[in-house]
């Protein structure tokens, strides 16, 4: 298992075998991503450009309204406490 010490900073500096298994350059940007079933957090590139975010999320086949939205937030928010 690769490993690297953090700094007092809060910096890790990302070992060699790692960064090149992501595909990461210098400056290259990652996320964390914590992952509930494995009580783990999981690391990617964050490389895409939000141009290349086009078309990920479909066009809903009807139109949905903003109390609809306003309501599906509100039940969610109270589900979550």
């Amino acid at each position: 298992m690769t490993s690297a010490t953090i700094t007092s900073k809060g910096q890790v500096t990302i070992p060699v075998d790692v960064r090149n298994q992501l595909g990461l350059e210098s400056g290259d940007r990652i996320e964390f991503s914590f992952n509930e079933t494995t009580g783990r957090y999981e690391v990617y590139p964050a490389t895409r450009s939000l141009a290349a975010l086009k078309g990920v999320v479909k066009k809903p086949a009807q139109p949905v309204s903003i109390e609809d939205m306003n309501s599906a937030i509100a039940e969610q928010g109270a589900s979550a406490r």
